[in-house]
């Protein structure tokens, strides 16, 4: 009698990406994000598009033939990618290696566009960008699943980890830049536009992809910045309130 060969389980996270983990002394795991999977719809929708542009255009054909060929659900190699978030930062399994990241030292950029057609919300695209201390960079898009997901759990352990230290940096007369935005124990300042007390401030507000920063009794924002342009945005905005909470019980 044969013996019955179970399917071999999908491990969560490879050797590779542990062992480099350990070596960086991330901790324990906390969540793994995979791939978006198309599905036959989408798989048929793709190749009905490249069939038909193979025939009508050619080149638009060969593209959406391409991105056929780049789904997880077609492509292995796209398919191992993964986000392992770890308790002091995360790790990239990348077809070229895995590459980690430290929450206390990473740096990241993000980009939120939500579609609309006549009113009706019909997607939102993700690009969050990842800088680390050496120059290296990675880019996560809503290529994964769940973005708004491991998106806010970028920004939340990047503000748990590193907003310590920055207020110890402010309280000891530092500067922090966030971008074009220069924070200090005094005020804000922005590029071409000089600075502002903190008693000043009135309200900052984020609206539709911009940071609005309004000054007392002036209609127009003080300034105008896009979301995108400011690195580490929620360590940002925690930053902001606490010194603007500390000069409203200082009146």
């Amino acid at each position: 009698m044969h013996d019955v060969q179970t399917p071999p389980v999908e491990r969560p996270i490879s050797d590779g990406a542990a062992a480099l983990a350990a070596a960086e002394g991330l901790g324990a795991l906390r969540a793994t994000f995979a791939p978006k999977r198309r599905g036959f719809w989408g798989l048929l929708g793709l190749a009905v598009l490249g069939l038909f542009g193979l025939l009508a255009f050619v080149l638009p054909g060969l593209f959406f033939l391409w991105l056929l060929a780049r789904t997880p659900d077609l492509n292995r190699g796209q398919a191992a990618r993964r986000i392992h978030c770890f308790e002091r930062g995360l790790v990239l399994d990348e077809p070229s290696g895995p590459v980690a990241f430290r929450w206390d030292a990473v740096s990241v950029l993000q980009r939120i566009t939500r579609r609309y057609v006549n009113g009706i919300h019909v997607g939102t695209a993700y690009d969050y960008q990842l800088f680390r201390p050496d120059g290296h960079k990675s880019r996560l898009t809503g290529f994964y699943a769940d973005p708004e997901v491991w998106g806010a759990a970028i920004q939340h352990e990047i503000t748990r980890a590193q907003l310590p230290g920055v207020l110890a940096l402010l309280n000891g007369g530092g500067t922090v830049h966030f971008g074009d935005m220069a924070v200090n124990a005094g005020g804000v300042a922005a590029a071409n536009r000089g600075g502002v007390p903190w008693g000043e401030i009135e309200q900052v507000e984020v609206r539709r992809g911009m940071v609005a920063v309004r000054k007392a009794g002036k209609w127009m924002p003080w300034s105008h910045t896009p979301v995108h342009k400011i690195p580490n945005f929620f360590l940002f905005l925690c930053v902001v309130e606490e010194l603007r909470g500390r000069a409203g019980h200082s009146r």
